[in-house]
């Protein structure tokens, strides 16, 4: 694969047999901690891949139009290239970066909801005509910068207005569509479909029967498992509707595992944890752990919403090694930058490590200027099977290889070794 941008440089692993992400994680955190103890990301490139055959086995009549805005590392895209899906974009940059892999503007959707004029011109200009709205506003403005715009409807679900219709985010009523269409016919722009939004965080399949029964309504309104035989009902093969989708932490979240080193630690009474948050014996201590990585870098999705993992020790300890009370922190030492809470951890030192799952996703913006913070290392890798599984999606390009290289099964390191080391 060919990176570009920052990452120019930047190359996939290809594991021999026997070695894993474990051995991969082990060979990083001993180079690390020799180095200079910087918090570093593990990219499994194959998990991508597993997702994208999991779409097409359950659902292959929509197609995918993966966000860029969840993770926009060259790895990700050219891979979800290279696999045929579409992309999401938010800005002009974004539209940029898939456009330099060679994607048809027919597979780009501009979605941002408030778009900049300017951008609107750039995606006119380089062909990117399907575009998300919501608002009459946002369509004259359309109208006016882009004469090839093909827009999509952007209704509000239950998710994103919760019963509400004062704290809804982005998407308009249903109510309100057929005076957007009205509007559309107007301006002389194309109403080609509908796009609504469910969160990844939302886990109640019937926001997902009432928005496709509303996006069914807004079509009717234009043309006077649980999600897969509501297509059939609502839109059936042969109605001419293309069924599109937009996932994001799906494709991305469990393919990158975060290593973070502590730097500091503070010895704190149990009782000082708030209420309600599990405990040890209120005669024993309780640590605050600070770490190389917060909510200023690669846990800035934290701000926002709850941790989707948990911190997993690195070093090898014993089974009956006591547990206490523990809180982490990232290293501004601002009271906002607290990764978790509270939870039960053995006793650990500055030096040690700590690993944190499914941080694939909102994980890779450009970090805050707090402390110097550096944007941690991102290592590839993939299995030959999962390399052979792409190839059997149709990745067969020979010139794909010749960034890959061998990690042989070498860098695997016995159970008796450790890596102490002082801060």
């Amino acid at each position: 694969m060919k990176g570009f941008i920052d990452d120019a440089n930047y190359s996939v692993g290809l594991l021999d047999e026997g070695t894993n992400l474990g051995n991969v994680i082990d060979n990083y955190v001993y180079e690390h901690t020799l180095t200079g103890k910087n918090a570093f990301f593990v990219g499994d490139l194959g998990k991508i891949v597993k997702k994208h055959s999991q779409w097409q086995n359950v659902v292959a009549q929509i197609k995918p139009f993966y966000t860029v805005k969840c993770n926009s590392a060259p790895a990700v895209l050219e891979i979800l290239a290279a696999l045929g899906t579409g992309f999401a974009c938010s800005s002009k940059n974004e539209m940029a970066l898939v456009q330099e892999l060679g994607v048809s503007p027919e597979n780009i959707i501009y979605i941002s909801p408030c778009k900049q004029v300017s951008q609107i011109k750039y995606a006119a200009k380089v062909g990117v005509n399907i575009m998300t709205c919501d608002n009459e506003i946002e369509l004259k403005k359309i109208a006016r910068n882009h004469p090839n715009a093909k827009v999509l409807l952007h209704i509000a679900t239950e998710d994103n207005i919760g019963g509400e219709e004062g704290n809804m985010k982005f998407g308009t009523t249903l109510k309100n569509c057929k005076h957007l269409l009205e509007c559309a016919k107007e301006l002389d722009v194309q109403i080609i479909g509908v796009k609504f939004h469910v969160s990844s965080a939302c886990k109640e399949s019937q926001v997902y029967v009432h928005a496709l029964s509303d996006a069914r309504c807004v079509f009717d309104m234009a043309v006077n498992h649980v999600i897969s035989p509501l297509l059939d009902i609502y839109f059936p093969e042969g109605s001419g509707v293309k069924i599109i989708s937009e996932p994001g932490s799906y494709y991305v979240s469990s393919a990158f595992t975060l290593a973070v080193n502590i730097i500091a630690k503070k010895v704190v009474e149990n009782d000082k944890f708030p209420s309600g948050v599990e405990k040890t014996g209120s005669d024993e201590p309780a640590f605050m752990y600070y770490m190389n990585d917060g909510v200023y870098g690669s846990f800035a999705s934290k701000l926002s919403e709850d941790l989707n993992t948990i911190p997993e020790v690195h070093k090898k300890y014993k089974e009956d090694e006591p547990l206490f009370t523990s809180s982490l922190w990232g290293p501004s030492c601002d009271e906002l930058d607290q990764i978790v809470e509270s939870c039960l951890l053995p006793e650990l030192n500055v030096g040690d490590w700590l690993i944190f799952d499914n941080m694939g996703a909102d994980s890779f913006h450009e970090p805050s200027a707090f402390n110097d913070f550096q944007r941690p290392a991102i290592y590839y890798m993939m299995s030959f099977s999962d390399w052979y599984e792409m190839q059997d999606a149709g990745i067969t390009s020979d010139s794909m290889m010749k960034n890959f290289f061998f990690v042989p099964s070498c860098i695997q390191l016995s159970q008796e070794d450790s890596f102490s080391a002082e801060a």
